[in-house]
Formats: C-alpha cells, sequence, structure tokens
C-alpha cells in the first residue's frame, strides 16, 4: 500500500475518533417560518436557548402569516422545514396537501394539553402552540369615550380614528363574525351578507386596515389613530407605543385562534423538525414565549404569573371565547377579500 494512502486512512480514522470521542453532531439549519413580532425576545428566550442545548440552528423566515404560507406552496423547492401560522391560513394548508401529518405520539407533551389542542393535533391539522383572543385597545381621552363593547366601535364619535385587521391576517375573519354578531346575526346562516352590511356602516370610523400589528402600534403612538381591534399577543407592542392604552375585551363574547406549528411536506429535516415542535411545547419553554411575546400556553403543566395571565386567553376570557368556524369560511374566503378590499380600502 502507497505511504500516501495509508496516511489518509489514518487521518480519516483520527477524525472518526475524534466525533466519535467528543459525542458531537453536525449542526442542522432548521428553516423556522414566522412572525416577525418581537423577535428579539424570542431570540433570547426560545431560540438561543434552543441552540445552545441542540445540534439546531435555527434560521427565521420572518413575515405576514398568508404571505409566507404562498410562498412556501408556491415553491416546491422551499427551504423551510418549520411554519407557524393561524388556523385560517393551516386551513389552507390541510386541505392542499401542504404539511406532512405528525402524529400525537410524535409529541412528548401531547397529554399536558388542553383538549382542543389535543384535538386539532389529532385531526391532522398540525400542533398548536398557543390561542389567542381579540379585544379593543384604545386610548379613553384621545377617542373621546369609554369603550365597552363592540358596538361601541359604531359610534358617530370615533369617526376616523379606528384600526382594524386586514381580511388577510390572522384575526380579519374574526372581525367579520364580530360584525355579524353584533347586528345579530351569525355569520354562518347568510355567507357573510350581514357582516359585510355592518361594515359598510363602520367604514366612516374606520381610518386604517393594518397587516401588522406594529402598523397599528405606529398609529396609536403619533396619535393617527385612538382605537384599534388587536390579538391580545400584540398588546405589550401596543402598550409599549402608547402607555395610557387600555385592553378591553367585551363581555359578550371574544373571537379566539390556535397558532399552529406545522412541517413542511417537502422537507429534509423532519427529525429536526419534530424536536422543535416538542421543544416549543414543553412546559418551561411556554412559560419563557409567555413573557417574551405574550403567547398564552397550551400546556396545562405551564405556570403563568397572574398579571400577565390577565392580558391572555385564560380563565374567564377562554370562556366565553368563540373559535371561528374556518370549515365554513374557507371556501367563501377568496370572495371576502375580494369585497373587503374594495369596500374598506377605496
Amino acid at each position: 500500500m502507497k505511504k500516501s494512502t495509508v496516511c489518509a486512512m489514518v487521518l480519516a480514522l483520527a477524525a472518526i475518533s475524534f466525533v466519535c470521542a467528543s459525542g458531537k453532531k453536525e449542526a442542522t439549519d432548521l428553516v423556522v417560518s414566522t412572525w416577525g413580532l418581537s423577535e428579539d425576545s424570542l431570540w433570547s428566550e426560545v431560540y438561543e436557548p434552543l441552540q445552545k442545548q441542540s445540534n439546531i440552528t435555527v434560521v427565521l423566515d420572518t413575515g405576514n402569516a398568508q404571505e409566507r404560507y404562498t410562498k412556501m406552496v408556491s415553491d416546491p423547492n422551499s427551504t423551510i422545514d418549520v411554519i407557524e401560522l393561524a388556523q385560517k391560513n393551516v386551513a389552507d394548508g390541510v386541505a392542499e396537501g401542504a404539511f406532512s401529518v405528525i402524529k400525537p405520539e410524535e409529541i412528548k407533551e401531547f397529554n399536558n394539553l388542553i383538549p382542543a389542542a389535543q384535538n386539532l393535533i389529532k385531526s391532522g391539522a398540525g400542533v398548536p402552540y398557543t390561542i389567542n383572543s381579540i379585544g379593543i385597545i384604545y386610548d379613553e381621552k384621545a377617542a373621546g369615550m369609554k369603550i365597552t363593547e363592540w358596538k361601541d366601535l359604531w359610534n358617530p364619535a370615533l369617526k376616523g380614528k379606528i384600526a382594524i385587521p386586514a381580511i388577510t391576517t390572522t384575526f380579519g375573519p374574526a372581525v367579520m363574525c364580530m360584525a355579524s354578531d353584533v347586528y345579530g346575526v351569525d355569520i354562518t346562516t347568510d355567507k357573510g351578507e350581514t357582516a359585510f352590511k355592518a361594515l359598510a356602516d363602520l367604514k366612516p370610523n374606520v381610518m386604517l386596515t393594518y397587516a401588522k400589528a406594529s402598523d397599528a402600534a405606529n398609529l396609536l403612538k403619533t396619535g393617527e389613530v385612538a382605537v384599534a381591534i388587536v390579538g391580545d399577543f400584540g398588546i405589550p407592542v401596543m402598550k409599549k407605543a402608547d402607555p395610557d392604552a387600555q385592553y378591553v375585551v367585551p363581555a359578550s363574547c371574544t373571537y379566539a385562534n390556535f397558532n399552529v406549528i406545522n412541517i413542511n411536506k417537502n422537507t429534509k429535516n423532519r427529525d429536526a423538525a419534530i424536536a422543535y415542535i416538542n421543544y416549543r411545547m414543553m412546559a418551561e419553554t411556554e412559560e419563557r414565549t409567555a413573557v417574551a411575546v405574550n403567547d398564552t400556553p397550551v400546556n396545562t403543566k405551564a405556570k403563568i404569573d397572574p398579571a400577565l395571565a390577565a392580558n391572555m386567553t385564560v380563565g374567564d376570557i377562554a370562556k366565553r371565547a368563540k373559535m371561528v368556524d374556518f370549515n365554513y369560511i374557507r371556501p367563501l374566503l377568496s370572495g371576502w377579500v375580494e369585497r373587503f378590499n374594495k369596500l374598506m380600502n377605496q
């Protein structure tokens, strides 16, 4: 055997011995598609701790949920491994076969999750990691009135003072349901006709339909709006923008949504994706996430400070929360989007 060949074999064996002795695995880049809200806090409280205790390196792809979902499904070569979406987009993904099905037995904390989260996993729609709902955040002095109920938003005194979520956002369909309920009609009985009538009446009061909570927060900060319909996950950003703002969840009801983690069916890193999901579902991780971005835990073992829980979908708020029926809404949504934009944005 040639000397050069022997040397090469010795070096190779030495490298193998080093890897085995160190016990380290090659790092795996895991591309996580998620919202960009409170990204710095998520890095320090969620992603960096994961990277320190595993061979996973998190790479973020951030933006609006609809845009991120569309980007992933339109590209069969997408590098996205894990995607975090609202139920509205998850319904699309399940119908279009965009996700790798996650089985209950793959989730280590399954038995500790709230029943509704367990049921969603069993249905094959992914793993819910937080539940959130909408309310009204407003500056009473700037609004010129006290607001306690959804119907108050139609008061003429609020002309040009309100920001509401765009129809394509997480809570766009919830706003439709709310508007229909204010006018006394269940949205599943008339395909949204009453909701559009109610929104037409609300339009003079709406200064902006927003795509990101940060957009509404900036308007609160500058005083361009005094009121916003917002998901509870956006409260910290809103209150930072306007310390005088107060958050109200109407006694009549609120509208709830799960944020759900799914795995791209085309991922080459499924094992790492499952490891990431199991890490996110741990009680300790959910506790840190609750503090970092106001996400309500779905792991029943997670403990939340009562002051923090006041702005989350728990307790009395959870009891009066309605789940949006996306099975009914999904076939109607594309038509709703066009009609909503013509009505509210032109």
